[in-house]
């Protein structure tokens, strides 16, 4: 059972660019609605697929370096990382399964 973690601009390089495993960002920020519906299902996707994939989360009224380096334009957004690399983005809520079949593609 893994919990979401947090990341910011100082530890984004070490916890996604140079994981081992896929990597889901939640873009999120206090203010944001959505968001707020979103985080509940990273939290349990988080448990049932912690063990495969590392769950991250970034606030954006903290850390705006990097959100501005990937091209996050809206929130929430989430972004899987493979290897470094941007393999899928979505912005806005998005259900359980569309989030689901992204991080399955790359398991």
């Amino acid at each position: 059972m893994a919990a979401v973690a947090d990341v910011t601009d100082a530890t984004f390089t070490d916890l996604v660019l140079k994981s081992s495993k896929p990597v889901v960002i939640d873009y999120w920020a206090d203010w944001c609605a959505p968001c707020k519906q979103l985080s509940p299902i990273i939290e349990e996707l988080a448990r049932d697929y912690g063990d495969k994939v590392t769950f991250l989360k970034m606030d954006t009224n903290t850390s705006t370096q990097v959100p501005t380096q990937q091209g996050v334009l809206g929130l929430p957004t989430i972004q899987v990382f493979v290897g470094g690399e941007v393999v899928k983005s979505f912005t806005g809520a998005k259900p359980k399964s569309v989030l689901l079949r992204a991080i399955e593609e790359y398991l």
